[in-house]
C-alpha cells in the first residue's frame, strides 16, 4: 500500500479532531476524501504529508514511517493545499524552474517544459501568476506538485471556485496523473467524486462513517425504506394511496408531487400503475429516489 494509516488520533485542547482513524490507499487508486467542514479531512492530509503530527497513531507512506522518516516521505508526496500558495509576482515558467531547483532536479528545463505541456500552460507560460484566472493558478499548483514525480498526490479541494470548463479540464488532469500514482483529494463537489474516484471515505466528527468503492457505496448505507415520487393529472385524497398494500407512507411535497414510501420500489410502482388505471388517472411523472453520493453524504453527516 502507498499510504497506510492506523489508529490516528489528533486533538486540539478538548476538541477531538481525529478519533482512531484507520485506512489504506493503494497505487493507481483515486480516493475521494469527504466530510463536512471540521470533520478532520485537512488535518489528516497534513499529517500524511508530515506537515502536522498527531497525538498517536501510525502513518506509512511508500514504506516510510512519516514520524521517523519525514524527509523521505516529503520526497514522495506532492501536496496541493486548499489555498494554493504561489509566488504571484513570478512568471509561470520562472516559478516552476525555481521550484525545480529547490527539488534539485537535474534537467529542470526539460521537466518544466514537460509539465507546462501536461497541465495546459503552454500559451500562458510567459505570464505572471497574478495575471492568471483561478483555473490557471490551479494548473500551476498541480504542475508544481508534480515536478518531483511524487508517488502520492494529496489534493485539498483542488477544484473549488472553478467554472464548468475549468472543472472539466482539471478533472481530466487529475484522472490522467492518477493512473500510476496514489491520489487522495478532498472536495465538496459530489459530481467530482462520482466522476473521478475509485473509492470514497466520508469523515464525520473525526470518525470514518463510510469507506467503500463507488460502485457499491449505497449498498450498506441506504435504509430499507424506498421512496417513489409520483404526479397525477388530478387531485384526490392521498389517503386513497395508503390503501395499497405496498405503501407505508404518503406525503404531498411540491408541485403536485406525492412522495410514497415502502419496502419494494418495483412493487410500489407496479401497484401505482394499477391504481391509476383503475381510477382512470393519468400519471404525469414517476421516479424512484436516486441514491447518489450527495444523498449518502447528507444521510450520514446531518
Amino acid at each position: 500500500m502507498s499510504v497506510r494509516i492506523k489508529n490516528l488520533t489528533k486533538t486540539y485542547g478538548d476538541q477531538v479532531v481525529l478519533d482512531n482513524v484507520s485506512f489504506e490507499v493503494g497505487k493507481s487508486e483515486i480516493l475521494g476524501f469527504l466530510g463536512p467542514n471540521g470533520a478532520g479531512k485537512t488535518t489528516t492530509m497534513k499529517i500524511i504529508t508530515g506537515a502536522l503530527f498527531p497525538d498517536s497513531g501510525e502513518v506509512v507512506v511508500s514504506g516510510f514511517d512519516v514520524f521517523n522518516n519525514v524527509t523521505e516521505v516529503k520526497k514522495r508526496v506532492g501536496y496541493l493545499a486548499e489555498h494554493n500558495p504561489l509566488y504571484s509576482d513570478m512568471y509561470i515558467k520562472e516559478f516552476l524552474l525555481f521550484i525545480a531547483g529547490v527539488y534539485g532536479i537535474d534537467d529542470k528545463n526539460a521537466k518544466v517544459k514537460e509539465l507546462i505541456e501536461l497541465t495546459g500552460l503552454t500559451k500562458e507560460q510567459n505570464k505572471k501568476i497574478n495575471q492568471l484566472s483561478k483555473g490557471y493558478k490551479q494548473r500551476v499548483g498541480l504542475a508544481q506538485v508534480l515536478l518531483n514525480d511524487p508517488e502520492v498526490l494529496i489534493l485539498d479541494e483542488p477544484t473549488t471556485g472553478l467554472d464548468p470548463n475549468q472543472l472539466k479540464e482539471i478533472r481530466a488532469l487529475i484522472k490522467s496523473t492518477g493512473k500510476d500514482k496514489t491520489v487522495i483529494f478532498s472536495t465538496h463537489i459530489m459530481q467530482e467524486v462520482q466522476a473521478l474516484c475509485d473509492r470514497v471515505i466520508i469523515l464525520n466528527d473525526g470518525k470514518i462513517v463510510v469507506d467503500d468503492r463507488i460502485e457499491s457505496l449505497g449498498d450498506n448505507v441506504v435504509t430499507k425504506t424506498k421512496s417513489v415520487f409520483v404526479q397525477f393529472d388530478e387531485i384526490f385524497d392521498i389517503d386513497d394511496l395508503m390503501k395499497l398494500d405496498t405503501i407505508k407512507a404518503a406525503n404531498a411535497i411540491e408541485a403536485g408531487i406525492i412522495k410514497l414510501d415502502g419496502d419494494d420500489d418495483y412493487m410500489m410502482r407496479k401497484e401505482i400503475f394499477s391504481f391509476a388505471k383503475t381510477n382512470d388517472y393519468t400519471i404525469l411523472s414517476m421516479f424512484k429516489e436516486d441514491i447518489d453520493v450527495e444523498n449518502i453524504f447528507s444521510k450520514l453527516t446531518h
